[in-house]
């Protein structure tokens, strides 16, 4: 046959084109191939076979390691934290579990460090009682959101002691640490050394006098604990003095040519996310430095090293080793897992933040024990999640977290529907109220629900829900082929872990139908002649398996939904196949179809915007460093910007920018661009009074490169 296109079959006159649809011309060939996979006897779904506990790797099969960025204890996780590791993991893990592929996902909370002990003296309990708590409330929060580890456990564990003394050993024989003497601040009251957020004191640059030893929050530059004024104890407020004290490092360039090598490997091909590649690279070219790996700590791994017993491991060192050593509290043969490089595919999500530690320090960490450890194949790294152009923030009560989430009365399919469709892969996205409904009520409510329960409602109103025999025509056939296309797509973005694109070719196929049944009107056929009325059940026999690939298509990203609509198909769980294959048999029975979503109106987003917008304090004027909150100026009251966050205020500026340069860009009238450049100068005017005399106003973001050391080097 002569590859026509599509447009020239007569058949498919009455298909439109979405623009959300993957752009493709059909040939007759492609048509063809994709009924005779339909009619072929031997593609015939198959249920999805159980999986045996534990889960080890097995030769001859496709064994996926599935790790999330481990969420630290002492917080709780806002929307972006889900979507940025664990959600993201989650959908991946779904997926691959569906393809009938050997897959382990595991996760945990990470335990040890200054966070956890600097919470437990400020609320006068022990760090044990907080890990307790919150890797409780961690817990729930991905129960309610229904992310499925194969094991959730935590770092402070005996497994994580003994594989994180082993490796540490293993570095120090095969000479990959050195010892330096630095300067640390010591509390004489305390009697101890202060890490860097036990102590406050004035900005060295700024001179605002509540900075942290680890960056100061008006200017936001980065700090030394050494380098602060005036330099205090957090706990009792005294003084400290300057004392030495021995530490450990991991001598990353003399790993570096090995490492160079590993990386060039892992990277040759689109293994890893675009973000993760620049940000290794960035570290790379900026040339890579000893890395301090021991802190005068009390809570954290002890170090097994004479002279050092009474320090403990740096958490970035310690916590991405809780990956093997939550594998190992899973299974006695977690090595199996870990030290199998060729047998294993290790997949590590996170966002972009955690990237130097997965992508830098823990390889070469693997490298210099001269082990063969399973080390990240293909590492997902994300952009940051915002909150309507906002950052979230606990403290000011701005944003949704985890737990706030379940009290919306907004399923958690929504939740997960909305933040895999704005998943940032390759810039920030913002979370909007206004989006979300406009998403459920347009693309699950009015597209996909409609979809279903207009199919199943007629099968069952008409057909007693038995499912009709299905004799095709060519128009059947391009719609066969039509959907085989977006199966297709969808299994090449999942396989690529482009999860937001694979969203589009769900609600494609539910498009596809939609047009289906709306250009041949069954309604109609079914009250015709007995010929009209056996085409209308062909019809519709036809919307039923596709209503059954939708719910294999949507159990990644939706598992709820799709375990119900399975149930009122009457089916069991599906392999997700690479062909589109009948799925129910004429005769299935079927159970009685109910709506899928329900309408968010606009009273339940008003209600819930206003709830989440946060409380925006007073804020109070700094003059040469001091709070006087008598002299706020005027100006910054009539801005209506109210908060002297650095952060916050970088970001507002940042906004505002983009705004005015896609404005000109753009050509807009002067009149709209004077506007919004008068509220870009308003708000570095507000910068500038905030941060007091002589700043120019905030800091640009800090650039990506290897983060400051908090120890000061003699």
């Amino acid at each position: 046959k002569t590859p026509d296109a599509v447009s020239q079959r007569s058949s498919i006159s009455w298909f439109p084109t979405s623009v959300e649809e993957k752009e493709q011309t059909l040939s007759s060939e492609e048509i063809d191939k994709a009924f005779c996979a339909w009619t072929d006897p031997g593609n015939k779904a198959k249920e999805l076979s159980s999986r045996a506990v534990p889960i080890l790797p097995k030769k001859g099969e496709k064994n996926i390691l599935i790790t999330s960025a481990l969420p630290y204890v002492n917080n709780v996780p806002h929307l972006g934290n889900i979507v940025g590791s664990v959600l993201s993991a989650d959908v991946f893990a779904r997926y691959c579990r569906l393809r009938n592929w050997n897959t382990l996902y595991i996760c945990g909370t990470d335990e040890y460090g200054t966070a956890t002990e600097t919470k437990a003296l400020e609320l006068g309990i022990t760090p044990r009682e907080i890990c307790d708590r919150f890797n409780k409330i961690h817990g729930d929060i991905y129960r309610w959101f229904n992310i499925s580890f194969d094991h959730f456990g935590r770092t402070t564990t005996e497994q994580q002691t003994k594989i994180s003394q082993e490796i540490f050993l293993e570095l120090h024989q095969n000479g990959y640490l050195c010892e330096e003497v630095v300067e640390q601040l010591y509390c004489c009251h305390c009697d101890r050394f202060l890490a860097d957020r036990f102590v406050e004191g004035t900005c060295p640059f700024c001179s605002y006098e509540d900075a942290r030893g680890d960056q100061c929050d008006l200017c936001s530059k980065l700090i030394n604990p050494t380098e602060l004024k005036e330099a205090r104890c957090k706990l009792c407020k005294e003084h400290p003095v300057l004392k030495t004290s021995g530490h450990l490092f991991i001598d990353l360039p003399k790993l570096e040519p090995a490492f160079v090598e590993w990386f060039k490997k892992k990277t040759s091909g689109d293994q890893w996310t675009q973000t993760a590649k620049v940000i290794t690279s960035s570290w790379l070219r900026d040339g890579l430095k000893p890395r301090c790996i021991t802190r005068d700590l009390k809570w954290g791994t002890p170090v097994p090293l004479k002279n050092y017993e009474d320090k403990v491991f740096y958490v970035w060192f310690d916590a991405p080793i809780g990956y093997l050593s939550i594998t190992a509290n899973y299974t006695n043969d977690w090595e199996l897992w870990w030290k199998q490089p060729d047998l294993v595919k290790l997949y590590q999500f996170m966002a972009k933040d955690n990237v130097p530690f997965h992508g830098i320090v823990f390889p070469m960490t693997q490298l210099g024990t001269h082990q063969s450890y399973t080390s990240v194949d293909h590492l997902v790294a994300i952009e940051y999640l915002n909150y309507e152009d906002a950052k979230f923030s606990k403290s000011r009560g701005v944003g949704v977290f985890g737990n706030d989430a379940q009290d919306t009365g907004i399923p958690a399919d929504v939740w997960r529907f909305y933040l895999m469709y704005q998943r940032p892969e390759n810039q920030d996205t913002s979370f909007c109220w206004t989006d979300l409904q406009l998403k459920n009520n347009s693309e699950l409510l009015n597209n996909l629900g409609n979809f279903v329960n207009r199919a199943l409602v007629f099968l069952f109103s008409n057909f007693g829900g038995v499912i009709p025999e299905i004799n095709t025509v060519e128009d059947d056939k391009v719609v066969i082929a039509k959907i085989s296309a977006q199966l297709e797509h969808y299994i090449n973005l999942m396989d690529k872990v482009r999860l937001r694109d694979s969203i589009r070719c769900i609600l494609n196929v539910s498009r596809i139908g939609n047009q289906y049944i709306q250009f041949h009107k069954p309604w109609e056929l079914v009250k015709g002649s007995p010929e009209q009325k056996q085409r209308s059940a062909s019809i519709m026999a036809l919307c039923a398996n596709i209503a059954c690939l939708l719910a294999s298509m949507l159990h990644p990203f939706m598992p709820e939904t799709s375990e119900t609509l399975r149930q009122q198909l009457n089916v069991p769980m599906f392999q997700l196949g690479s062909h589109f294959a009948p799925f129910l048999k004429a005769g299935h029975k079927m159970n009685r179809p109910l709506p899928l979503f329900k309408k968010i109106e606009q009273e339940t987003i008003d209600t819930l915007k206003k709830r989440f917008e946060g409380k925006t304090p007073m804020p109070e004027k700094i003059v040469n460093g001091h709070k006087d909150a008598d002299v706020y100026s005027e100006n910054t009251r009539a801005s209506g910007d109210t908060s002297v966050n650095a952060e916050e205020l970088t970001h507002q500026v940042q906004v505002q920018g983009n705004k005015v340069r896609e404005l000109k860009a753009a050509k807009a009238d002067k009149a709209t661009i004077d506007k919004e450049v008068a509220r870009l100068l308003e708000l570095k005017k507000t910068a500038g009074v905030c941060f007091g005399p002589g700043t120019a106003g905030p800091l640009e973001p800090k650039a990506w490169g290897p983060e400051k050391e908090k120890v000061t080097r003699r």
